[in-house]
């Protein structure tokens, strides 16, 4: 045995054996109870004892019954009306210290009985967040152990977008990232995946169906690839996009087009796979919200009788879930349960938990964090552009640079950013409907124990690319 692994063991007071690459675990409390030092050494190790501490963790979890899954066919029931419109799936990207976050999170589920709910990460956040799927999926599947969460567990890919940008340079090259990051996100127990090529939406040709055909073709080659390297028993959720946020708002006639062209698509390259069970539709938001030059934010107005009409469409022609409501951390609170009341299958909250990061943890360190965006981020302000706008708008890359300092913070600093989080998750979930869904996920979900491949969890780090113009 390595030292790696015996070094592992012993920071765990050896409560899980390893033999060759079968992991058990021998005493669940006490492992429950040292589990975090393996999600630091996973986070924070340059070695291969990083890569052990997540592949030792992914076991664990399965193991002790804590299993990643697909929420497709629970979205499916909804697309047949056997689940009731009672709730909307909260996804949450959870960029910085998400081990805590997402501890936080299973404390609010386990609390109200609830199982539908969401962890997620964008293409654009692994970059600058310096997560990579397989060690988002470690902080995720960590805190379900040490909070005590037992069944399916919902990962997904968020925003898997295609950047118009480099698509126009090298179109297959920017496919095969696309593919690239797909395949490490789905070894990492990801298993649901929105696929986004709305970025190559042409609103300037002349009809509907000419500007979505690009977006659906694409998105179906993408979904094929999926069904192609989704494990065995497992359907991964996927899905679709009819337009980015922050422009015109959707309507019908955009839905068809596309999801008219996508099946037709899959039908021919793809027969007798499962399509799409949802798609994310303009609101009228924007990612992150429009901050004022006091450091407020402009208030929001979404179009929510567009998520009810285009999820009344999804369900009744095309079998779907329903609408996808992105961009959403910006909305008034007193709004949110206005996305159940018109039948939202799932709603995208990311910038209100950055904000608590930077609004919880000590001063000195936000004033460090502050000092490094005005160096290495100076292009990004603009002319007029007051602090608070820019440090609104740049901060989030410096969770990344900072993970170590994070993760080094006194416990009691981290203990307030939890309890913090913990409130805002309660409030969130009342408002959405969770409780009581682990009846529907119990229902509806079989996850499959799919057993990690060793070799996935020793490679090297993935370089970090650019992603300046695509979404969170």
């Amino acid at each position: 045995m390595s030292n790696h692994i015996n070094e592992l063991l012993a920071l765990v007071e050896n409560s899980v054996s390893v033999e060759g690459t079968t992991v058990k675990v021998l005493d669940a409390n006490t492992f429950r109870k040292n589990v975090g030092k393996l999600v630091e050494r996973s986070a924070l190790a340059s070695d291969l004892s990083a890569g052990w501490s997540r592949y030792i963790i992914r076991c664990a979890a399965l193991d002790l019954g804590i299993i990643p899954a697909s929420i497709h066919d629970l979205y499916m029931a909804r697309g047949r009306e056997e689940v009731p419109m009672t709730f909307t799936t909260p996804a949450f990207n959870l960029r910085a210290l998400s081990y805590h976050a997402a501890r936080a999170m299973f404390r609010s589920a386990l609390k109200i009985n609830g199982g539908a709910f969401i962890f997620e990460l964008a293409r654009s956040e692994m970059s600058y967040s310096a997560q990579r799927p397989s060690e988002y999926v470690t902080n995720i599947l960590a805190a379900a152990i040490t909070e005590g969460f037992v069944g399916p567990v919902f990962v997904q890919g968020d925003h898997f977008q295609v950047s118009a940008k480099k698509y126009q340079a090298d179109a297959q090259a920017e496919l095969n990232a696309v593919r690239d990051l797909t395949l490490e996100a789905i070894a990492a127990g990801f298993y649901n995946i929105d696929v986004d090529t709305s970025t190559l939406v042409d609103i300037h040709l002349p009809t509907v169906e000419e500007q979505q055909a690009l977006n659906s073709k694409l998105s179906a080659e993408l979904s094929k690839f999926i069904r192609d390297n989704e494990p065995a028993g497992v359907t991964i959720s996927i899905g679709g996009e009819i337009g980015e946020v922050g422009t015109t708002n959707s309507n019908e006639f955009e839905l068809r087009a596309y999801m008219n062209a996508y099946n037709a698509h899959m039908k021919e390259i793809a027969p007798g796979k499962a399509g799409l069970s949802k798609i994310s539709v303009l609101t009228g938001t924007s990612h992150g919200g429009t901050v004022l030059a006091d450091g407020s934010l402009a208030e929001v107005t979404i179009a929510f009788d567009v998520l009810r009409d285009l999820s009344r469409i999804g369900r009744k022609e095309y079998g779907m879930g329903g609408t996808v409501q992105h961009g959403a951390s910006t909305v008034p609170e007193e709004n949110f349960n206005k996305f159940v009341q018109h039948e939202a299958i799932e709603v995208h909250l990311a910038t209100n938990f950055t904000t608590m990061f930077f609004d919880n943890v000590p001063a000195d360190f936000k004033r460090e964090m502050y000092a490094w965006l005005d160096v290495n981020h100076a292009a990004d302000r603009k002319p007029g552009m007051t602090d608070e706008q820019f440090y609104y708008k740049t901060r989030k890359n410096a969770i990344g640079p900072f993970k170590a300092q994070s993760y080094a913070l006194p416990e009691d600093a981290k203990t307030k950013l939890i309890n913090a989080w913990e409130a805002q998750f309660d409030k969130l979930f009342n408002l959405l409907g969770v409780k009581d869904t682990k009846q529907y996920t119990d229902k509806y979900i079989k996850p499959v124990k799919v057993a990690p491949k060793f070799e996935d969890y020793v490679k090297g780090d993935v370089a970090a690319e650019d992603v300046s113009d695509l979404a969170d």
